[in-house]
């Protein structure tokens, strides 16, 4: 991979214009599509085949008075008058007339008629009029929702004292905004840059990226509202995260372009180089978040899975921004991106390398003190109380919250989330004696304040029986009356014979926070497993992703707990504009889990990477992991800073969900980066010593290789000019083996040229697969059509082309294709068990191309060298495979143009 972006860094900085021009008409064309078709946020939490989700659509169909949405209005009485004065009464319904001559308005019912129930307050002050309106809330546009507050005016003015507000479900639609205190967090990241990279153009750059990748990211979320249900959390989320991110990534770049021009590299190399190694760093970062969001899907909860897609958007739009643009800027900034007075190696990180000294000092102190604090900290969260968003944590002077309040007031909290139970009566001999009774039980049942309505529809099919708690839609009492009523199924299904279910708005939020809270487990199994494998794959150590994996969890617990103090208990609230304690929005710890686990393994990797180069190249573990740690902590730091100050500006004017997300990933971050990763990680490491780098050998074999630092290509441009001209243009191997089954072999390749390897199958197969690419070596090094190994296999096995005659069902298929694309090197394996004619013609093809067109090298691999000496006309060279040995491989054997038993005569043995 760090081939492919030194060579994507190169051309975004040699194309720089190109490249711009290219992000501004991305930016234009989304951005004027969106404007066309976007549509309004759907903030409706559902889950399909959820039970209460099941039974309202069952409702909807076979009781669709009640179906559709709703809006509603509350009017209080002047003081020293109440809703029943004549006066009040007449407005009241003065206003009926004017809501139903709206297009878009079903029905208002009236609040006076005798038929209806707890529409009018016990004191007498506040009375309800209900709207209902067909469709769905989305569907209802801005305008409309205007002109129900204007017959709501109307009224407020007619009756002087009064208070008329409107409110419900379609009052719940919410645009996003932002305020000064978010810019603020920009500007803080600003500071942080120009401290970190001691320039302004250079800092400029980040924000730059990270404001145009959050603008694409914007643009195709805004434009997806007109085919998804995308809830008003989601862009703020996306915002956040993207534009943290964003900062982060290009930072992590463009500190690495800097050390490399101070160390006197050309800028356009250094761009390239800075792209393809701490590029390789970010697109593996990114990934991670990625995978973790994409994960949320594991809860099979739609808007959860909306969310997590558009926010893994926002990070995938930010890696690729700055692994494209970034260079492109670089280019334009030029040499003025090279540090003026480069700081001698000895003063840099020189605070880093004192608080490295310390906390490794005594580390088994160290781990304790942090492991300890990080569980006291955590304790809060067992008193974790979760809820999904109502509008009563709305914005306050909002018509919704207004009404949420009001109908508090008057009604009591539980009127503002209501249940419903419904029964199928359609076999019953009496629906209405049915109906009663049900209204009777529940009344009898504890939590129950009043059951204003118990009705059969119009075909005496399906009843329904409303409820209103005595406590609010978030409150934990509301969710033991749901579970008490769906406890009571079983005996009305035999007092009654009807069949009955929980539903309503606040039946289907407890759902969906049942759902997530059961998908906490198996989510948090695959996090932790993917961290586990990840940074194993990573590091070749079992201890360091062990210790990432915990200190992971440590700082999860942490933000649970503090989040938990803040939010549920109160503590503090002041300090970050919470009006009041309560529960904190229900996908908050699943959603944490996620973001948290792709941004702790960043600091994991770009701190950790550096120790474990640093010890690879020689120095002692505990040595290296100071150095590591004063190499790479000043950048990280800056990270840190910057993604908390992000997240912490979000938190004082957060609407609804976004207040806590903020607050809780804030303090994540925080925790992770200065605590776990710059405190507990050096400690552990120095206490493990040389233990921590420590892989057994068998699955050192088995894992594939993730460099992130770009080794391979440190590697390629060392040895950019070895073999030399005088070595073999195909290929040329030095060493090259695998244990136990080859031996160290050399040998050098020129297009035109065939090879013939006899030996064993397994020693032949291990050879021609580790020149096509598709082996390993344990030893050794080669260069194969211009590409190294180890290291490039994927591009040497696009490279080269491999048949093996044994096992490939139509190997004359194969053989063809061999001769039709022509790749350098042909590695034909048991091409003495070709049994048809037409095989041997397409070997003999072949090999003939390849010697009259000198475009390719062939090797052909068998058991008996004879069988194929007829194919081969001209020279060739020989090798004989013997069992694996450690004295070094001879050159290789050519023989000349002769007879076959001439041919066999020459050879030379070589092991």
């Amino acid at each position: 991979m760090s081939s492919f972006l030194h060579a994507l860094g190169r051309a975004a900085y040699r194309h720089k214009w190109r490249t711009i021009l290219v992000w501004a008409l991305v930016v234009g064309v989304l951005g004027g599509t969106a404007g066309l078709i976007s549509r309004s946020f759907d903030n409706e939490f559902t889950i399909p085949g959820a039970p209460a989700q099941v039974a309202l659509d069952q409702l909807s169909r076979t009781f669709p008075e009640v179906g559709g949405t709703s809006a509603s209005m509350i009017v209080v009485a002047p003081e020293g008058s109440d809703v029943e004065s004549p006066d009040v009464r007449e407005a009241v319904e003065a206003r009926l007339d004017d809501f139903e001559a709206l297009d878009f308005v079903d029905t208002a019912a009236n609040p006076y008629d005798d038929l209806v129930e707890g529409t009018i307050s016990d004191d007498g002050r506040a009375v309800i009029v209900q709207v209902q309106i067909p469709g769905d809330a989305q569907a209802v546009t801005d305008a409309q929702r205007e002109q129900l507050v204007a017959v709501a005016e109307e009224l407020q003015a007619d009756l002087p004292g009064s208070t008329a507000s409107m409110g419900g479900e379609i009052f719940n639609m919410s645009v996003p905004g932002f305020s000064i205190v978010e810019v603020i967090g920009v500007v803080v990241a600003l500071v942080v840059l120009i401290i970190t990279l001691g320039s302004l153009v250079a800092a400029g750059m980040p924000l730059l990226t990270a404001l145009l990748g959050v603008g694409v990211t914007m643009t195709i979320l805004l434009g997806s509202t007109a085919f998804a249900a995308i809830n008003s959390t989601t862009p703020m989320l996306a915002v956040m995260l993207g534009l943290a991110v964003g900062i982060d990534y290009a930072l992590f770049i463009l500190s690495r372009h800097r050390e490399l021009l101070a160390d006197g590299l050309d800028a356009e190399e250094s761009a390239a180089r800075s792209v393809a190694t701490a590029g390789s760093a970010v697109v593996f970062a990114g990934v991670t978040v990625i995978i973790a969001l994409v994960g949320l899907a594991i809860a099979q909860i739609p808007f959860l899975t909306v969310m997590g897609l558009f926010a893994a958007l926002g990070v995938a739009v930010a890696v690729v921004v700055a692994l494209t643009l970034l260079p492109a800027l670089m280019a334009l900034a030029g040499e003025r991106m090279r540090p003026r007075k480069p700081k001698p190696a000895a003063e840099r990180g020189r605070p880093f390398r004192g608080w490295v000294r310390l906390v490794t000092r005594v580390p088994a102190l160290t781990v304790a003190v942090v492991v300890v604090g990080s569980v006291l900290l955590s304790l809060p969260a067992r008193d974790l109380t979760l809820a999904l968003p109502n509008a009563g944590e709305n914005e306050i002077g909002t018509p919704a919250r207004t009404t949420y309040d009001l109908q508090s007031e008057y009604f009591g909290p539980g009127f503002n989330g209501p249940l419903i139970v419904t029964a199928g009566i359609i076999g019953s001999d009496d629906p209405l004696g049915v109906m009663d009774g049900l209204k009777a039980d529940i009344e009898a049942m504890p939590g129950v304040q009043s059951v204003p309505l118990a009705t059969p529809n119009q075909n005496a099919d399906t009843g329904i029986v409303q409820i209103v708690p005595t406590t609010g839609p978030s409150d934990p009492a509301t969710a033991d009356l749901v579970e008490r009523l769906r406890e009571m199924e079983d005996d009305w299904l035999d007092e009654y014979d009807v069949p009955t279910a929980v539903t309503g708005a606040t039946a289907i939020q407890i759902d969906v926070s049942d759902r997530l809270g059961g998908a906490l487990l198996p989510f948090g199994i695959f996090v932790v497993g993917l961290s586990l494998v990840l940074l194993t794959m990573v590091f070749r150590s079992i201890a360091v992703p062990i210790k990432a994996t915990l200190g992971y969890l440590l700082s999860i617990g942490v933000a649970f707990g503090l989040t938990t103090l803040v939010f549920n208990g109160g503590h503090g609230a002041e300090l970050i504009g919470l009006e009041r304690p309560g529960p904190i929005i229900s996908f908050l710890p699943i959603l944490l889990m996620g973001i948290l686990f792709g941004l702790a393994m960043d600091y994991e990797v770009f701190l950790v990477s550096r120790m474990r180069e640093d010890h690879v190249h020689g120095r002692p573990a505990r040595e290296a992991v100071q150095s590591g740690f004063v190499g790479s902590a000043p950048v990280v730091t800056a990270a840190a800073v910057i993604m908390f100050a992000v997240f912490a500006f979000f938190v004082p004017e957060g609407e609804g969900a976004i207040k806590p997300i903020a607050f809780a990933l804030a303090v994540g971050v925080a925790f992770d980066a200065f605590i776990v990763r710059m405190t507990l990680v050096p400690a552990v490491m120095a206490l493990l010593g040389e233990r921590a780098w420590w892989l057994p050998g068998w699955l050192e074999r088995r894992l594939p290789a993730l460099d992130v630092e770009g080794e391979q290509l440190h590697r390629q441009l060392e040895l950019a000019d070895w073999p030399g001209p005088d070595a073999g243009q195909v290929a040329h191997v030095e060493g090259l083996a695998v244990e136990g089954l080859l031996g160290p072999v050399d040998l050098d390749l020129d297009p035109g040229e065939v090879l013939v390897v006899q030996g064993a199958p397994a020693q032949r197969a291990a050879l021609l697969m580790g020149l096509a690419g598709r082996l390993a070596p344990d030893a050794g090094r080669a260069r194969i059509a211009g590409e190294l190994l180890p290291g490039a296999t994927a591009a040497i096995r696009r490279r080269s082309g491999y048949v093996d005659a044994t096992l490939q069902p139509d190997v004359e298929r194969g053989l063809e294709t061999l001769s039709r694309r022509r790749p350098p090197l042909a590695l034909v394996d048991g091409a003495d068990a070709l049994s048809t004619p037409g095989a041997r013609q397409a070997l003999d093809r072949l090999i003939r191309s390849a010697q009259e067109r000198r475009d390719q090298a062939v090797v052909l691999g068998v058991a008996t060298a004879s069988v194929v000496a007829d194919l081969i006309a001209g020279p060739h060279q020989y090798l004989e495979l013997h069992d694996p040995d450690p004295d070094p491989a001879p050159a290789l054997a050519t023989a000349p143009e002769q007879t076959t038993s001439d041919a066999l005569a020459t050879r030379k043995d070589l092991r």
